[in-house]
C-alpha cells in the first residue's frame, strides 16, 4: 500500500477523514451506525470468488456479539461471516493487525521485507523482495509460492493471514524473532529461517534520465507520498519530460494519490464513486504542471489508488500510458468497529474514471503495450513527445 509484507495496500483508521476509498489489493469496509471514520486507502485481495455482494453489517455485528458473550473470539466469528459472503474484498482485523497497517502507512513496519500477492491460480506468492531485508538475505525470490509458515500450511488462505503470520501477529511482531518459511520454487521446496526486523520504506524515489527527463517511481501511496511527488515535479529540470513509474504499486491512501494527481493536473475530476448508491467525486487541486510531457508506466501489479491516478491522467489526456493492463481493483470500502475491538472493512460501492469507466475486474489498458522492455519503450515514447530521454 502497497510497505512490504502486505499486498495491495495498507489500511488505517484516522479521525476526521471522511471516507475510505479502497481500490485492491491491496487494505475493505461499510458505512453504518458506529462505523469508524477512515482515510482512503487500498486493500489487498483476500479471496478469489467473483461475487461482488457486500456483507450485511448487522449480521456481522450479531455474530461477533454472540461469540464475545459466549467467551469466544468475536474477530474469528466475524471472519467466518466474511469468508462465506460474496464480498471479494471484505476482511476483518484485530487491534494489532490494524496498528501494523497504521504503521505501514507511515512507512514503518516490523516484518521480513517482502511483498505478497495472490496469483491467478489462487496461491500466495512473493511479488518482490526488499533488497537487504531479511527475506533477501535468506535467498527468497519473487515468484516463490508460499507452502508453509512456521510449519503451518498456507494453501489458499487470505493474503492478510499470510502477512500476519510473517509479521508475528497478535502483538508478537518483535524485531529479532524467527519465522520459518517454506516456499515452492519450480519443482522444489525451499525452507528458510528469517528474523524479523524493523524496516522503513521510501515510497517515492527520483532519478534523472537523458536529456533532462525525470523518472518518479512511486511504490505505494503512503502518507506524504503525494507531497513528495509534487516536490519531485516542481524540482524537475525545465523543459524536461516526466516518467511516472507506477509498476508494482499496490495502492494506499487515495488522499495521497489525489495529491499526486494535483501535481500533474490543473484541478478537475480525478474519479467518481458511489457509497451505498450515493454518488461522490474526488477532485485535484488547481495549479499542477500540465506543460511537461508525461508518460506513465503500468503493469499487472498496478492496483487500486494507483489505478485511480492512472485512469485520471489517461482519461484527461494528460499522459501516455505504457506497459501492460493493470490489476483491476476499483471497489470502495469503509471500516466499521466490531464488538471485541476488531475492525471490519466491507465493500460499499465502486469508483469510475473521469470518463466513466469502471476499473473493477477490468483494469486499465495502456495506450502503448510493452513487455520486458517497457521502461525503454516508455523512454522512447517520452522522447517522441518532446520530453527528452
Amino acid at each position: 500500500m502497497s510497505g512490504p509484507d502486505y499486498c495491495s495496500s495498507p489500511r488505517s483508521v484516522r479521525r476526521g477523514a471522511v471516507l475510505t476509498l479502497v481500490f485492491v489489493s491491496v487494505l475493505a469496509t461499510a458505512s453504518a451506525t458506529n462505523s469508524l471514520p477512515g482515510e482512503a486507502r487500498t486493500p489487498r485481495p483476500t479471496r478469489t470468488r467473483d461475487a461482488a455482494d457486500t456483507v450485511d453489517r448487522g449480521e456481522l455485528v450479531r455474530a461477533a456479539s454472540e461469540a464475545e458473550a459466549a467467551g469466544e473470539s468475536g474477530t474469528k466469528a466475524a471472519e467466518e461471516v466474511v469468508s462465506h459472503s460474496g464480498d471479494r474484498w471484505g476482511a476483518v482485523y484485530d487491534r494489532s493487525e490494524y496498528q501494523e497497517f497504521e504503521d505501514s502507512l507511515d512507512g514503518e513496519y516490523t516484518g521480513v521485507g517482502l511483498w505478497a500477492r495472490r496469483s491467478r491460480d489462487g496461491h500466495i506468492e512473493i511479488e518482490r523482495v526488499r533488497p537487504g531485508g531479511p527475506a533477501a538475505r535468506a535467498g527468497l525470490r519473487a515468484g516463490d509460492v508460499f507452502r508453509t509458515i512456521d510449519g503451518r500450511q498456507v494453501g489458499t488462505n487470505p493474503v492478510t493471514d499470510v502477512v500476519t503470520r510473517l509479521r508475528g501477529g497478535d502483538g508478537a511482531s518483535t524485531p529479532g524473532t524467527p519465522v520459518v518459511v517454506g516456499v515452492r520454487r519450480g519443482p522444489t521446496t525451499v525452507t528458510r529461517t528469517l528474523r524479523r526486523a524493523r524496516l522503513t520504506t521510501e515510497a517515492v524515489t527520483v532519478g534523472q534520465l537523458a536529456d533532462r527527463a525525470t523518472m518518479i517511481k512511486v511504490t505505494a501511496f503512503t502518507r506524504g507520498s503525494g507531497e513528495r511527488v509534487q516536490k519531485a515535479v516542481s524540482a524537475a529540470p525545465a523543459h524536461g519530460g516526466l516518467l511516472l513509474d507506477l509498476r508494482g504499486n499496490s495502492g494506499g491512501l487515495v488522499t495521497e494519490a489525489t495529491a499526486a494527481a494535483s501535481a500533474l493536473l490543473d484541478g478537475g475530476l480525478v474519479a467518481t464513486y458511489d457509497v451505498h448508491g450515493a454518488q461522490r467525486a474526488v477532485y485535484a487541486h488547481r495549479g499542477g504542471d500540465t506543460d511537461r510531457p508525461l508518460v506513465v508506466l503500468i503493469d499487472g501489479g498496478t492496483m487500486s489508488a494507483a489505478e485511480l491516478l492512472t485512469g485520471a491522467l489517461q482519461d484527461r489526456g494528460r499522459a501516455v500510458t505504457v506497459g501492460s493492463r493493470t490489476f483491476g481493483k476499483g471497489s470502495v470500502q469503509m471500516p466499521s468497529a466490531l464488538p471485541g475491538g476488531a475492525v471490519a472493512e466491507l465493500t460499499v460501492g465502486h469508483y469510475r474514471t473521469p470518463a466513466g469507466r469502471s476499473v473493477d475486474g477490468r483494469g486499465i489498458t495502456p495506450d502503448v503495450t510493452a513487455g520486458k522492455r517497457a521502461e525503454a519503450t516508455a523512454e522512447t515514447v517520452l522522447s517522441g513527445l518532446g520530453g527528452g530521454a
